[in-house]
């Protein structure tokens, strides 16, 4: 049985959840070393990694109400450098237990990379489908970056 809310939900229901978080993510992927705890193999988060997850934790708010219905999110990560591959998924673990409940929450994912050699960061914005993308297009536009001159050549 499904509960019914009662009013609305502070940067839930009917606004959208908008962030920037500055600082470029490690990769997810990439980011793992080999350690050994009590004698037994362990991969564990790299420095960069730690370090990034640390500074992500004192800039993203914290909702009294997280989000546990399904959700669409919109990145943008603006790299220092050409050199790093594109992943979100560190970033999708930090916002989960700040923003939603769980990242099996997010049914779709658009993700973009962008170049801001002095300002790294990444945009997202968190809400239902239909509002997420246009909203989305709307503060890149804003950021004054055209998505076909932040692409990697």
């Amino acid at each position: 049985m499904i509960a019914q809310r009662q009013g609305l939900r502070k940067g839930l229901d009917n606004n959208l959840c908008e962030l920037t978080i500055v600082g470029e993510p490690a990769s997810k992927s990439n980011s793992r070393r080999l350690v050994s705890i009590k004698g037994r193999p362990a991969f564990i988060k790299s420095k960069k990694a730690i370090d990034y997850s640390k500074s992500f934790a004192l800039q993203c708010p914290t909702y009294d109400t997280l989000y546990e219905e399904d959700l669409v999110i919109a990145l943008k990560i603006f790299y220092q450098s050409k050199r790093p591959d594109l992943d979100e998924s560190l970033v999708l673990d930090l916002l989960q237990g700040k923003i939603y409940k769980n990242d099996r929450s997010i049914k779709l994912k658009y993700v973009e990379w962008g170049l801001d050699r002095q300002f790294p960061r990444i945009l997202v914005v968190l809400g239902p489908v239909e509002r997420v993308i246009s909203r989305f297009r709307e503060l890149v536009e804003k950021e004054g970056v055209d998505a076909s001159a932040a692409s990697p050549k």
